[in-house]
């Protein structure tokens, strides 16, 4: 799905990738096949101690792009930081989207800086899958987040010196210390269960059931749902929200991620099935698919997806209207002064 102005392969070892062009016929001819970025686009990938290359010895050239723009890698109105989560897969998945969805309106993508961390990556994979598991249930309890929490806060700070204008995080269990990692930030954030909840208040659905409520459900890790950000998101815009029964998650929903730890695709997509019929007879207007795994699962033309919601469309759909109200207002601003 990749154009011609953005094509990336990243792996989980450790590199520094940056490009910072001014030109779309200067990315076309990037031959490095690591990274080749929309104008005005940076990628940062961190060590596996968790530590940003650029804090060691870089070469001159790294080195001359990080220091550009008086401190800032990028100074656009418009320019996105995306705080990479627990997988790698996921969050360029989500860059595609930004990228592709972008640049159907307009002539290219917003800039932005993505930063990906091999050792945040496993952690928070690690805590999302393992939660799920039955015979982890009860050690999760005791599992200290104070480290995950603290490198989500050091990306935070960077992607804020950075240039970024707003950060956005495309990973379900990231939002779990929101509120923790963005309090006291300079710019805004972007929360994707508000934008997944605002999305579905605008389409004006009408409740399956008259006289009853709208009826969302919600399917993720029992770590997401733990945490509760989509239930409150959902309720504060008059939803109600239809979560899986104990028995559905134990005999599904578990079973189901327990099956794609294991590679047994077939067999996690049937106890996938299972659990979506079981929320659609309840009368749920849609499911939303708070997981990635769960969300990727499903072939494309299967029709139980018709009745389903990928947030991250939402989150992506949210972050190309902040960036194009961000131009039209530094337009405005540009033009009084």
């Amino acid at each position: 799905m990749f154009n011609t102005s953005l094509q990336m392969s990243l792996n989980c070892r450790s590199h520094l990738s940056v490009s910072v062009t001014r030109q779309r016929n200067v990315c076309k001819r990037v031959l490095n096949p690591v990274l080749a970025m929309p104008p005005s686009s940076v990628i940062l990938h961190t060590d596996e101690s968790g530590e940003f290359p650029e804090s060691r010895n870089s070469s001159s050239s790294s080195n001359a792009s990080l220091s550009s723009c008086a401190g800032s890698l990028l100074c656009h109105p418009n320019t996105v930081g995306i705080m990479g989560g627990g997988s790698v897969d996921s969050t360029l998945s989500f860059v595609r989207k930004l990228v592709h969805w972008s640049k159907e309106n307009e002539e290219t993508c917003m800039p932005f800086v993505l930063c990906s961390d091999p050792v945040l990556n496993r952690e928070l994979l690690s805590l999302e899958r393992n939660s799920s598991s039955l015979c982890s249930r009860n050690a999760r309890s005791q599992f200290d987040h104070s480290p995950i929490v603290e490198n989500l806060l050091s990306k935070r700070v960077f992607l804020e010196k950075s240039g970024a204008q707003c950060i956005v995080v495309p990973c379900h269990i990231s939002h779990s210390w929101h509120d923790e990692v963005f309090k006291g930030c300079s710019i805004p954030s972007l929360h994707m269960a508000e934008c997944v909840s605002r999305e579905l208040k605008e389409a004006k659905l009408k409740p399956l059931e008259a006289g009853s409520p709208l009826r969302i459900g919600v399917l993720a890790t029992d770590a997401t749902l733990k945490a509760g950000f989509y239930q409150e998101k959902l309720q504060n815009e008059g939803f109600e929200v239809v979560l899986p029964d104990k028995a559905t998650m134990e005999h599904t929903v578990i079973p189901a991620i327990d099956a794609i730890n294991r590679k047994d695709m077939e067999g996690a997509q049937n106890l996938l099935r299972i659990a979506l019929q079981v929320l659609l007879v309840r009368a749920v207007n849609t499911v939303i698919l708070a997981s990635n795994d769960i969300c990727d699962l499903l072939p494309r033309d299967d029709p139980l997806l018709k009745k389903c919601l990928d947030p991250m469309d939402a989150l992506a759909m949210s972050t190309i209207k902040w960036a194009q109200q961000a131009v039209k207002e530094g337009m405005q601003h540009f033009s009084t002064h």
